[in-house]
């Protein structure tokens, strides 16, 4: 099966910037909401000619739903889709309506992924979220009342202050809206951030690791396999988008700070909505940077991509025997494509770990690929 291609649209506007964020986005840049929007459009219009059939569409952010909702699907139009094609838009819980998704109905959307974090009003309040619990439950309804096929609810733990208890009471929230998909994400201490100047407020590695934990079997027992370290679907509610990048798949990014993947070149546009505009009006390439992987490193990357996946590695890339500490941290699984390793609990706690012993040079093949993750 093959990966597919992907494109990533991304609007950098967001009301308020979370303390703890290092994602290209901006507070004071309203005024550019009409010229960049159409700024997407002209990218995507012309990009398209040039491109295969496009099996997944991503719009990030920054708040995708703070942008005219209009405007957002005129730009996904101009791509070229493939019949069934999976478009998937980032939203603020506080900004949905049934308006805005009946648009996004209407111009193709197939999945929203609404940004929760918790569901704890006094911890929401120390990530510096606006939303309150009740908008996360409106949005939900909003959603499911549009016909969308389908959604996620991402979640963060590890925030300061949040106690075992009440990231317990955010599980026993979420799970009740009945989700197709969670994604569940420990808070991480990004350089730069305000978070990162503030050690008394970082996160602790033992209450990640409980917090995970109760994670994993709280939506495992509802239904959710997970298939990537942080993520939990109902079978054939996987980001598709996810896994294509996940398989080392091709993907063009459009707009500012996106990044793009093809047949081994990486490359990425310019960071400020400024200059990405700048460029693209006078005909200049907003191109910043670029880099071409050799093929021991795209092997090396399949991997690391692939040991966070429940599709594993094939056998040679890892030797328990060998290395008695990974016993614990992988378990075998027979597929149809043979023998592959993959993480248990402990192991996705350890993954960076597992990953350093990772061996790509015994490929037997002399040539590493992630697999289907989808599997």
């Amino acid at each position: 099966m093959t990966a597919g291609f992907g494109v990533y649209l991304h609007v950098p506007f967001c009301a308020s910037r979370c303390d703890y964020c290092a994602f290209a986005t901006w507070t004071d840049r309203g005024h550019l909401v009409d010229r960049y929007m159409a700024g997407l459009r002209r990218s995507a219009a012309a990009a398209a000619p040039s491109l295969p059939a496009v099996t997944s569409v991503f719009v990030g952010g920054g708040t995708p739903s703070l942008v005219p909702p209009g405007a957002l699907v005129a730009a996904i139009a101009e791509l070229p889709l493939a019949d069934g094609a999976e478009v998937t838009v980032e939203c603020n819980p506080d900004t949905v309506t049934d308006e805005m998704m009946a648009t996004y109905r209407d111009g193709g959307v197939t999945r929203i992924s609404l940004g929760v974090q918790s569901m704890v009003p006094d911890v929401l309040v120390a990530l510096g979220r606006t939303h309150s619990v009740g908008s996360v439950e409106r949005a939900v309804a909003a959603v499911r009342t549009s016909g969308i096929p389908t959604f996620n609810l991402d979640v963060i733990y590890g925030g300061s202050g949040e106690t075992v208890d009440q990231w317990e009471r955010t599980l026993d929230a979420v799970l009740a809206l009945d989700p197709p998909h969670v994604s569940a994400y420990a808070l991480t201490v990004e350089p730069g951030t305000p978070l990162a100047a503030d050690p008394g407020r970082h996160p602790d590695d033992d209450d990640q690791a409980t917090k995970y934990e109760r994670t994993g079997r709280r939506l495992e027992a509802a239904g959710l396999r997970w298939y990537e370290i942080s993520n939990w679907a109902r079978p054939g509610h996987e980001c598709r988008h996810n896994l294509l990048t996940w398989a080392q798949g091709d993907y063009l990014g459009i707009g500012c700070a996106a990044h793009s993947h093809r047949r081994g070149r990486r490359w990425w546009n310019v960071r400020t909505p400024d200059r990405w505009l700048e460029a693209l009006e006078r005909g200049a390439s907003v191109e910043a940077g670029a880099e071409d992987l050799d093929a021991a490193t795209r092997a090396s990357e399949s991997l690391e991509l692939a040991i966070r996946t429940r599709a594993g590695v094939p056998s040679w890339a890892l030797d328990p025997v060998a290395d008695p500490e990974l016993a614990p941290l992988v378990t075998a699984v027979s597929t149809p494509a043979g023998e592959r390793w993959v993480l248990t609990t402990a192991g996705r706690l350890l993954a960076n770990e597992v990953a350093l012993r990772l061996r790509p040079e015994h490929d037997p093949h002399g040539a590493v690929t992630a697999g289907n993750t989808n599997t």
